[in-house]
């Protein structure tokens, strides 16, 4: 009896074919209800302001750009930046702390009062010397060659700290425009999701129409029209708010002008990633040889070491060269001119400026040796503290490599589960299609309900979502483990 109304009802179908082909071009032409005419009038004008919104002179960003872009224009980055010419300039002054220093005066003064000369007298005199003077350091205890030594180093260390930013900054670009491109993917599932719920729903009025189901099942396929829209809405704005994040990492000031270029993943390229993921230990004995966060480090030990030398020469004597010149001006208020009654010159009592100048001069030139004896054991403590700022350095350098290694080690488990959760979603998604596709059929023939098909559409939505989410994912991790092994983060 069962087969025989099956039988009726595809005949009952097969007859009205042409009814529904009908009603359907009637439903293109102007829906078929109002109450659908309010909702594709809405739906069309949202989706024409999104288009518009969207497309009106947005560039499309590659990932490549957005990580150039974020490091020229980082706040981060361009301090460490300063920072590292400020090493630079400290290397510059110890380089020419060897060359010999150079220094001028002059001295003006006057006096007034009794004469040392004849002290019933008053004599008041006015002074002028001027000199200079300049020293050559010749021995220090080697602390020039030491002290450039060691700021070299400091702004090797200073380089790698602002590298070490850079791979940072490029990690977290990298995280951001991926959760753009999972936000992108979902928008356009829901979005076909919906379309698959309006085209049911036509479905539906056809067969009511038919009188195939019963009307109930009309608001139901409406309510989850309704539901879809909604989740439409959500993954729009997830989508911007991902843009957002994207764009306030970059320190764009238009984020609204603001997108990026969609790269294409295929299987062979997700394939080619999980084929160069190497063992833990490879990827961390390649990554200490060049990583700048262990690199940076290691100059940091090396410019303690130069820093202690630098102490310990304080306990030598230093050695410079020293030249001084002067000469002066002397002139007396009350002196008077006197004529000499034995030969009739003239005996002047200030002689001119220029010839007190060249008559007055003088020069010193000498060694200076200075022998360190007792500071208050300043000496001894600045090498105390030095020698346990080499410790320090090194026991950090050590730390730095494990956070390293686990790094790496957690981040190659995640790719490899990473890995096996997308192909697994991959499975998962063939397999709620298979039932989806099969629904919709049944659906159609009325062997099922709204609610029983909504269901297997929401288990296949579902499936689309987490498989995105898994690829993406799994995308970022193996970029994260080329990331440590030195390639390139592209796509």
């Amino acid at each position: 009896m069962k087969t025989k109304l099956s039988i009726y009802f595809i005949i009952a179908l097969f007859l009205t074919y042409p009814m529904e082909k009908a009603l359907a071009q009637r439903v293109n032409n102007d829906m078929y209800t109002p109450h659908k005419q309010q909702v594709a009038r809405r739906t069309t004008e949202r989706e024409t302001r999104s288009t518009n919104t969207r497309n009106r002179n947005v560039k499309r960003w590659t990932l490549e750009e957005c990580i150039q872009y974020a490091i020229d224009h980082n706040i981060s980055i361009q301090r460490l930046k300063l920072q590292r010419e400020v090493a630079g300039v400290q290397q510059n002054t110890a380089e020419n702390s060897r060359l010999p220093d150079l220094n001028a005066g002059i001295t003006q003064d006057w006096s007034f009062g009794r004469s040392q000369t004849y002290p019933d007298m008053d004599e008041p005199l006015s002074r002028t010397a001027l000199g200079g003077s300049t020293s050559i350091p010749i021995f220090t205890g080697f602390r020039i060659p030491n002290e450039i030594a060691r700021t070299k180093l400091e702004f090797e260390a200073a380089t790698q700290n602002l590298e070490k930013a850079k791979d940072n900054l490029s990690i977290n670009i990298t995280s951001l425009f991926l959760q753009v491109l999972f936000n992108k993917e979902l928008v356009k599932i829901n979005e076909e999701q919906l379309a698959l719920t309006q085209t049911q729903l036509r479905k539906t009025e056809y067969l009511i129409e038919a009188g195939s189901v019963p009307s109930v099942n009309l608001y139901d396929m409406e309510a989850q029209f309704a539901k879809d829209k909604v989740s439409v809405i959500e993954a729009q704005n997830n989508l911007e708010l991902a843009l957002l994040d994207l764009a306030q990492a970059l320190e764009l000031e238009q984020e609204t002008q603001f997108d990026v270029r969609v790269p294409l993943f295929n299987e062979k390229l997700l394939g080619d990633m999980f084929r160069r993921i190497q063992p833990a230990q490879s990827i961390f004995e390649h990554a200490v040889s060049y990583k700048p966060v262990i690199k940076e480090q290691e100059f940091r030990i090396e410019s303690a070491e130069k820093a202690l030398k630098v102490a310990q020469a304080d306990y030598m004597p230093n050695l410079s060269l020293v030249f001084e010149w002067g000469t002066g001006y002397l002139y007396k208020y009350n002196a008077k001119d006197v004529i000499n009654p034995s030969t009739n010159q003239l005996i002047r009592a200030n002689e001119t400026f220029s010839n007190q100048l060249k008559n007055n001069d003088y020069m010193l030139i000498g060694l200076k040796l200075s022998i360190p004896i007792f500071n208050r054991y300043q000496t001894r403590n600045k090498v105390r503290t030095a020698k346990l700022d080499i410790q320090d350095r090194k026991l950090l350098l050590e730390d730095v490599k494990k956070t390293l290694y686990k790094e790496i080690q957690t981040a190659h488990k995640n790719a490899i589960a990473a890995h096996e959760k997308y192909m697994a979603s991959n499975d998962a998604v063939k397999f709620t299609s298979e039932s989806f596709e099969h629904a919709q059929i049944r659906y159609e023939l009325a062997k099922l309900t709204p609610f029983e098909y909504n269901e297997v559409k929401t288990r296949f939505l579902q499936s689309q979502s987490e498989q995105i989410q898994a690829k993406y994912d799994y995308i970022l991790r193996a970029k994260i483990l080329d990331f440590y092994n030195g390639i390139p983060i592209k796509f």
